[in-house]
């Protein structure tokens, strides 16, 4: 599976963006997709994930929640999945990456197989 990322940019604070990652591959309805991102000097985080069939879903749970704000979907018609994000904050600057594993959800990076090349989103305050 490749997966390519894009729809990052440059947003003031309270904005939206719509993250897409579309995938290669015929066996893409078969994985989990999540997102995850990376600040400048930090870890990468989980974001959310999305399972096979679109009826689970994760979001992260640290401190700036992105529940509430952040949507995530998939089409598996079109192997691409997305990330709806509204009220955007400067915390939520990061470069954000897609990834995807066979079998059911996971919030942890190293349980991915497949990793896109990431996308950057600036949020200014």
């Amino acid at each position: 599976v490749q997966l390519q990322a894009s729809g990052g940019g440059l947003v003031q604070a309270g904005g939206s963006l719509r993250l897409s990652c579309a995938a290669s591959g015929q066996t893409f309805s078969t994985y989990a997709l999540g997102w995850f991102r990376q600040a400048p000097g930090k870890e990468r985080e989980f974001v959310s994930a999305i399972s096979w069939g679109g009826r689970h879903i994760y979001y992260a749970d640290y401190g700036t929640s992105v529940e509430g704000r952040f949507t995530i979907s998939r089409d598996n018609a079109k192997n691409t999945v997305y990330l709806q994000m509204n009220s955007l904050k400067p915390e939520d600057t990061a470069v954000y990456y897609c990834a995807a594993r066979r079998g059911g959800n996971s919030r942890s990076l190293h349980d991915y197989d497949y990793w896109g090349q990431g996308t950057q989103v600036t949020v200014s305050s």
